[in-house]
């Protein structure tokens, strides 16, 4: 009798081999499922956006009329608002939170730094309209009431930028909704950040101070290069929720489908107006269609915005 066909060696081989294919076969199918759901979505924006682009063609991207009595629609102001106030909030938010992580991992003691941050993630957990109705109440009070006078008469005046700070301080518009996108996307980057540094194994760093480097020049030498790509990665994941956050930009931009160089002047984003009109929109409708539209144009500056992050990792022209 052949004993080796029964021994537990065997047996366990074959188990072991069984399991494997399982797991193998589990995460291959997540892996698809997921595919198949953002194709999905492609493909259920695009065709109920066939009658807006069969109607307007491309002045649907370029036109600045968004009239549902006259039945015209274009989508270059939301497309504006989405792009002005996802900038500013990524340039507001990524020095800070570059700041609040090396604090967190360079400077900051061990308990205070533990504490610190789990209030950081916790703060990433606060729903956006509590940001928005925060924003409404405190935030655009103080910005009409300070801050848009200020820079008004200061930067106002200044040749060339002084565009941008001109108008009525109204306290709603593409400031405020850059600030607020700001606040609310500051903590998923400097959670990632600060995880990506703790990360970093300890011999480098400590090579680094052993050859007389101070901490600027660690960071700026040994910590940015060597976390890079996450770093990238952390600024992706936050200018995504920056370009479809809804409810916290709808309560500050001012919703209005303006075109305007000051960053005082009213606006909408995309997700704003989708937010706002949708309801009233009869499904079939050209209505219904241009919103459509609107959101298939808004996946495809999410995964545009991606594609660009890679292909500057890519080339090394990031870090």
């Amino acid at each position: 009798m052949d004993r080796s066909a029964t021994s537990p060696s065997t047996l366990t081989g074959g188990a072991r081999g069984n399991g494997d294919a399982i797991f193998t076969t589990i995460v291959r199918s997540a892996a698809i499922l997921i595919l198949l759901g953002l194709g999905g979505m492609v493909v259920v924006m695009a065709w109920g956006a066939r009658g807006a682009f069969a109607t307007f063609g491309p002045g649907f991207v370029l036109g600045t009329a968004w009239n549902p009595v006259t039945q015209h629609f274009g989508a270059a102001a939301p497309v504006f608002g989405t792009l002005v106030t996802a900038l500013l909030a990524i340039m507001l938010a990524v020095p800070l939170a570059f700041g609040i992580a090396v604090w967190l991992t360079e400077i900051a003691p061990a308990r205070i730094a533990g504490t610190i941050g789990t209030l950081i993630q916790l703060l990433a957990a606060v729903p956006s309209i509590i940001f928005g109705m925060w924003g409404f109440a405190v935030l655009v009070p103080f910005m009409a009431h300070y801050v848009e006078p200020l820079a008004s008469h200061t930067l106002g005046r200044v040749p060339g930028i002084g565009v941008m700070f001109r108008g009525a301080p109204y306290g709603t518009g593409f400031l405020t909704g850059g600030m607020i996108l700001a606040v609310m996307v500051t903590p998923f980057i400097s959670a990632v950040m600060r995880d990506v540094f703790l990360s970093m194994p300890a011999v480098l760093k400590e090579s680094a101070y052993g050859l007389g480097m101070t901490r600027w020049e660690v960071v700026r030498r040994i910590i940015l290069p060597w976390s890079r790509s996450s770093v990238v990665g952390g600024v992706m994941l936050g200018l995504g929720r920056a370009l479809g956050e809804t409810m916290a930009i709808t309560f500050v931009i001012g919703n209005a489908n303006h075109i305007g160089w000051s960053l005082f002047s009213p606006g909408n984003t995309i997700a704003s107006l989708i937010a706002l009109e949708f309801p009233e929109s009869a499904v079939g409708s050209l209505k219904f269609s241009s919103l459509m539209a609107a959101g298939f144009l808004l996946m495809l500056i999410s995964l545009g915005t991606l594609v660009c992050s890679r292909l500057l990792l890519r080339t090394g022209r990031v870090g």
